[in-house]
């Protein structure tokens, strides 16, 4: 390690930099981000070679050499290009603050997806036993949006694949998890792909999808009951002007009278207690 000359700002201080051979430095063992594009390394590479490092790495020393803590992207490429050192400001980290810095870099990655980003904020409450508030705040986010981006955790594997993969995108898997039923999303997510639906139109299908269901629900179940039943639902609705249901089970039954305004409520009201239904 050697010291250079120059000063770099890191936030309102004035930071030292040191020359750092490229072979004591290692991976940050927190990085959540697994795959790097080869081929934006490979100009990263290029552009270190006719420029240089523009901006130091930071790294936490410890008993085995330097961890990364950021900029292990740059790191990469400065390997790619060949250089022997690189221009590093050195921290005193915890544990803690190392994993945290490497997982905010992370989220600040322009090409992070959105399984990514709920990943890290998954792996920020789990790895540092924070709250949803907690990241929230952290990242200057709100609570919901949060919730809302772990809410993608829960897709199936080949759903968060196709948003790893851009082929939809954390909205549209938002939407899909609508479909409690997990063929009929994975099927759908393919159809969103190939047809490059929008998200909007995505919601108005599955409101469509649902109304029609539970009209079909409703129809097979009107024609299980027997016809002496669907006869008297029929009388009940000429006679009260609303929809009707009567339903039986183990000898013993329920009559539902339906109503869809306070008004239409009173008016039942006052008929039932004029009427005598049998």
């Amino acid at each position: 390690m050697r010291r250079s000359d120059n000063k770099y700002v890191d936030g309102n201080e004035d930071a030292t930099v040191y020359h750092i051979a490229i072979k004591d430095i290692k991976p940050n063992p927190y990085q959540p981000r697994k795959t790097f594009d080869e081929e934006s390394l490979v100009d990263l590479a290029d552009s270190i070679k006719q420029h240089g490092i523009l901006q130091p790495i930071v790294l936490r020393q410890t008993v085995k050499g330097y961890h990364i803590v950021v900029g292990e992207r740059r790191y990469r490429a400065a390997q790619i290009a060949g250089l022997s050192e690189l221009p590093a400001i050195v921290k005193q980290l915890t544990e803690s603050e190392m994993m945290e810095l490497a997982i905010i870099e992370n989220l600040q990655r322009e090409d992070l997806n959105a399984m990514e980003e709920a990943e890290s904020y998954a792996k920020l409450m789990h790895d540092l036993n924070m709250t949803q508030q907690e990241v929230a705040k952290r990242l200057s986010k709100s609570r919901s949006y949060v919730a809302n981006m772990l809410r993608l955790l829960n897709l199936p594997q080949p759903i968060a694949k196709m948003i790893r993969e851009e082929k939809i995108s954390g909205a549209h898997g938002r939407t899909l998890l609508a479909m409690k039923d997990v063929h009929k999303m994975k099927r759908l997510a393919k159809k969103v792909a190939q047809e490059k639906w929008s998200v909007r139109y995505l919601e108005r299908y599955i409101a469509d999808h649902k109304v029609n269901q539970k009209v079909e629900t409703s129809s097979k179940r009107a024609q299980s009951k027997p016809q002496f039943i669907r006869k008297q639902e029929r009388q009940l609705k000429e006679q009260y002007g609303t929809q009707v249901s009567i339903s039986t089970r183990n000898q013993k039954g329920q009559i539902t009278f339906e109503f869809t305004s306070e008004a239409e409520f009173k008016r039942l009201i006052r008929q039932l207690n004029n009427d005598q239904l049998f």
